[in-house]
């Protein structure tokens, strides 16, 4: 299993296809932000951040050369631990997204 998930996450980075996905999700993930700020409910919509920065930095990874799979992996790895602390917190503390 542990080779498995090293491969899956130190892979070679998919390419420009992938990272305008992520790009484009994360900019989606600010414009809901942006709007709802605008709209003045700005409290309960701060989880949109944390999408956003998750995003970004799959997007990052996605992004780098062929060669950099170490550095594209620790992105990944960075990028699943801001989303599971989004997941803690909506458990432990649910309030933070329903607002």
């Amino acid at each position: 299993m542990p080779s498995v998930l090293s491969d899956l996450v130190f892979s070679e980075p998919s390419g420009r296809s992938n990272a305008l996905v992520q790009f484009g999700g994360a900019l989606a993930f600010l414009g809901l932000y942006g709007y709802s700020r605008a709209m003045g409910r700005a409290d309960p919509s701060d989880w949109l951040l944390v999408m956003a920065l998750g995003a970004t930095l799959a997007g990052i990874a996605e992004s780098l050369p062929n060669d950099r799979k170490r550095t594209a992996g620790t992105l990944r790895l960075t990028a699943i631990l801001v989303l599971l602390c989004l997941l803690v917190a909506i458990v432990l503390a649910p309030e933070f997204v329903v607002g």
